[in-house]
């Protein structure tokens, strides 16, 4: 029998933020019963759109609504204050800069290498940051394509659709650590799928993936490698899969590989000594997210995969003058903006300093959890930090932590200060002797490994 973990009620984080923030804001909403005959059409919960009314001054109503903006904006403040569980940099404040591009409608429909009768895109833009990126992953200009998605799922969703289109009959592999797109895909897509095992550290099994290749020799591969998995941070290795793939039979023309790097897409390529992920082997594509690492505020990211294959699904569109290469039809033109300007900010080596200390501060808090005798795991190429579950979901909400079975983990992003860890620190070593008592705190050998578990049977192994 599972062991009954009490929920600490008298936790000091108090109520939620949003419960105080929602019920102030809702003192600011006009009276739903004011209304008049079609107030049965605006009654809606906590932040219902309110008709102005006729006599209303329209200066009284843009105060009104820029109170209500206002509260909303130092809400998100005090929250991006303890945001630690989820994969997104905070660090936004130097896009502000960009504020004032809010005033148009920036259109990006199409491919972004073609040019089109609607004027206001931002397609130069995208093209610098697609460049950049292809310098990144090791493929010249003339034999690369790409475009700016809305984030990495899309850019999934064009990578796996780019190996499909090529191997009509092949069956996706991805492991069991994979991030949730990947089977949604499966199914959109109605392809066949293989899951593939993983290791304690969340890299994917290539002897299991062996044993699956040799199963169906007969129908092509399409490989999704994951740079950076969405819970434990681990890095598939590529170099191994696509040797897995050689001892099982399989030649260039009957694989197709993926790479979804939206996790740590911007933290591999900085590491010393590490095997990189390059155009330089054979790889059809490779996806990343923008709102992650590199902090837009705004879900975006890049699908990057080799020029040759895009015909296998460009159409021409006549009345927008360009041609159907992408997932999306209208894109936002805003975010492509938003990246060339980060990336010409920060560069290679502002981005190098960011991931040199989100891997230091990732090391202080694995070391600090060691120290207190909590269960805990740090991937070598990863800035995510693993560790037992809090069983106080109040405490788990305060931190914005996510949780999955008997662990929960950390996300050390750019915005994450010593300072914070330090604040979480306190608060975890200090409630976690009111949750357990005389309860021992979980077994996580199987999720993270004996080496990394610290519960009563192997803390002396």
């Amino acid at each position: 029998m599972a062991s009954h973990f009490p929920v600490n009620k008298l936790s000091t984080n108090g109520a939620e933020p949003s419960d105080h923030y929602d019920r102030e804001a809702m003192m600011m909403i006009p009276d739903q019963n004011d209304m008049g005959e079609e107030s049965n059409l605006q009654v809606g919960e906590d932040f219902a759109v309110v008709e102005p009314k006729d006599e209303e001054c329209s200066v009284e109503r843009l105060h009104h609504l820029s109170k209500i903006v206002t509260q909303f904006q130092d809400h998100l403040r005090e929250r991006a204050s303890n945001y630690l569980g989820y994969p997104g940099n905070q660090n936004c404040s130097h896009y502000l800069a960009l504020s004032t591009l809010l005033q148009f409608n920036i259109n990006n429909a199409g491919d972004p290498f073609k040019k089109s009768d609607h004027g206001l895109h931002s397609k130069k833009f995208e093209v610098g940051v697609l460049d950049w990126f292809a310098r990144l992953w090791g493929i010249d200009k003339d034999e690369y394509w790409g475009y700016v998605t809305n984030g990495g799922t899309e850019s999934n969703f064009h990578g796996i659709l780019l190996g499909r289109e090529l191997l009509p009959n092949g069956i996706l592999y991805t492991s069991e650590e994979s991030h949730y797109s990947l089977f949604k895909i499966a199914r959109m897509y109605r392809m066949d799928c293989e899951t593939i095992a993983s290791l304690a550290t969340g890299e994917m099994d290539c002897d299991d993936l062996r044993d699956k290749l040799l199963m169906n020799k007969d129908r092509p591969a399409i490989i999704n490698i994951t740079i950076g998995t969405t819970f434990k941070g681990a890095v598939d290795d590529l170099d191994l899969v696509v040797q897995t793939l050689t001892d099982c039979g399989f030649s260039d023309n009957q694989f197709y590989i993926h790479c979804d790097a939206a996790i740590s897409g911007f933290v591999v390529p900085f590491l010393k000594q590490v095997p990189k992920f390059t155009f330089k082997k054979p790889i059809g594509s490779v996806s990343i997210s923008g709102h992650k690492f590199l902090g837009c505020p705004m879900p975006c990211g890049v699908l990057i995969t080799r020029r040759r294959y895009i015909n296998l699904i460009s159409r021409s569109i006549e009345y927008i003058a360009s041609f159907d290469t992408t997932i999306a039809g209208s894109r936002n033109g805003h975010s492509p903006i938003f990246m060339w300007y980060v990336l010409n900010i920060k560069g290679w080596k502002g981005l190098k300093q960011d991931v040199e200390k989100c891997r230091k501060n990732a090391r202080y808090l694995r070391h600090r959890l060691k120290k207190e005798g909590i269960s805990s795991m740090l991937n070598e190429m990863s800035i995510t930090v693993v560790f037992e579950r809090p069983p106080d979901n109040e405490f788990v909400r305060h931190w914005q932590l996510q949780c999955l079975g008997n662990m929960a983990h950390v996300l050390v992003m750019p915005h994450v200060t010593v300072e914070m860890l330090e604040r979480f620190l306190y608060d975890l070593i200090r409630k976690r002797k009111t949750w357990y008592g005389k309860v021992h705190p979980p077994c996580l050998a199987e999720d993270v490994g004996i080496c990394n578990c610290a519960c009563a049977v192997h803390a002396c192994i």
